[in-house]
């Protein structure tokens, strides 16, 4: 069985911010996520409350069954020019956001033997 990949963007909004931020991620984010081949797995915000006048970090969580499907929704997301197009409406909501790229700690011997 081939190691899943987990792709986890991390957000921080802007004071009361973070509910429109969800909603316009879930709304007009995720479906193409979606088509791209990710899985929603969570999103969380701390702390567990809308603030309206302090930030909140929103972090969400999808997966892909392998690292040959991590490559294969990069190809298809980097050269799209509605992803950046988006993000940039989207920055009048957010102080900083990120991106990272992970495995469990069990497939991390796996995937640097580059096994599918």
């Amino acid at each position: 069985m081939a190691a899943e990949v987990f792709v986890v963007d991390r957000v921080v909004t802007k004071p009361g911010q973070a509910r429109r931020f969800v909603d316009r991620y879930l709304a007009e984010y995720a479906p193409g996520a979606v088509e791209r081949g990710m899985t929603l797995r969570s999103v969380l915000v701390s702390p567990p409350i809308w603030f309206d006048d302090r930030p909140n970090t929103v972090t969400i969580t999808w997966s892909l069954p392998s690292p040959l499907a991590w490559w294969q929704m990069t190809w298809k997301g980097r050269p799209d020019p509605e992803l950046g197009r988006w993000w940039t409406q989207i920055d009048e909501l957010l102080q900083e956001r990120e991106r990272s790229v992970a495995a469990a700690a069990d497939d991390v011997e796996a995937l640097c033997r580059m096994e599918d």
